[in-house]
């Protein structure tokens, strides 16, 4: 019988500004067998996120950097080939930090059985993922929009951001979306339901911003830092909210990186500024699936999913998150599907 092979994208070296293929290693192994207790996984999707970036400096943040010649870390939707755990059978899909890779060998404390629903798997990390989340408690629970309220959102095409403003305008918001293409802004006005939308490559985001929040801003979604966050607390009304569920312009700088110029106006405005971890909010997921699910089929929000074709082509594809060219959550197809979902 010919042997398996499961192929892996190892780190070999930390990246200096964008991830870089030379800061990998392709590596090919025999497939493992299960032992007890143990589950072998093959990896149908893999999810690229910005928090990958992060995973791979030396530094420490919330989570322990990926060790040098280990398996680079990634969130797998997967179906179980082979089981020796009584709660895992051939032919469950599940949801894990499978990695950058083929096939995963792994214990139950990785892995959530994900439900049958007639939804596409890549749904499950479109809506039903992190970024549902990440939107959900980001937005509600800390940016706390009132009706009537003007929340802006940065990098507001994205798969968080454009739930942030979708969710905001169910809330009865005006929202002002801040992307990097004519077509990310007309996606958001035209399908999206967004009042207004900014191109900072082409537009000067401060008057724009000024133009399209004429009442001032209360409340603001960010997911890039740097000069943006500088725009909008310039304009920052009283008691606004401020989320940050990321910093993606900074991710690859090689230099420290200018504070906020503004940062008086959160002690004039009485602002209050917040980050947030999604893991923050492990234990409440179910709320804001059921939210999201209900909304979804009501046709109140939609979502986009960019998918990249091929394990080899994880390095490269991952930089469309830095470089703005991803449309929506962007993931790679490792393999086939193991059945045909109805949902598409």
């Amino acid at each position: 019988m010919e042997t398996k092979i499961n192929r892996q994208w190892r780190l070999a070296t930390r990246p200096t500004g964008l991830i870089k293929e030379l800061n990998f290693e392709w590596h090919e192994e025999p497939v493992p067998s299960p032992g007890k207790d143990e589950i072998l996984v093959r990896n149908l999707y893999l999810s690229l996120d910005p928090a990958n970036r992060a995973w791979v400096r030396e530094a420490k943040a919330y989570a322990t950097p990926v060790a040098i010649g280990e398996v680079m870390r990634g969130i797998a939707i997967g179906v179980v080939e082979q089981s020796h755990h009584g709660d895992f059978q051939a032919g469950d899909i599940v949801k894990g930090v499978l990695g950058w890779q083929d096939y995963a060998l792994t214990d139950d404390t990785a892995l959530t059985k994900l439900p049958t629903l007639p939804i596409p798997l890549s749904a499950y990390f479109g809506v039903f993922g992190i970024i549902g989340p990440a939107a959900y408690f980001g937005l509600l629970e800390i940016g706390k929009p009132k009706a009537g309220e003007t929340v802006v959102v940065s990098a507001a095409a994205g798969a968080v951001g454009s739930l942030v403003g979708q969710i905001a305008k169910i809330k009865g918001c005006r929202v002002v979306g801040i992307a990097g293409t004519d077509e990310k802004c007309r996606w958001m006005t035209e399908e999206l339901g967004f009042d207004a939308a900014i191109n900072y490559k082409t537009e000067p985001v401060h008057k724009r911003l000024k133009t399209h929040c004429p009442n001032g801003i209360d409340v603001f979604f960010d997911n890039v830092g740097g000069a943006i966050l500088d725009d909008v607390l310039s304009l920052i009304n009283v008691r606004a909210r401020i989320a940050i569920c990321g910093f993606i312009s900074q991710y690859n700088a090689v230099e420290p990186e200018p504070g906020p110029y503004n940062f008086r106006n959160i002690l004039a405005q009485r602002t209050r500024i917040e980050g947030f971890i999604i893991f923050d909010y492990i234990d409440r997921y179910n709320e804001a699936y059921e939210a999201l699910g209900g909304w979804l089929a009501e046709g109140k929000i939609q979502y986009r999913v960019d998918v990249i074709d091929g394990l080899e082509n994880a390095p490269s594809g991952i930089n469309k998150l830095f470089d703005g060219s991803n449309n929506g959550k962007l993931i790679v197809k490792v393999s086939e599907e193991p059945f045909s979902n109805a949902a598409g």
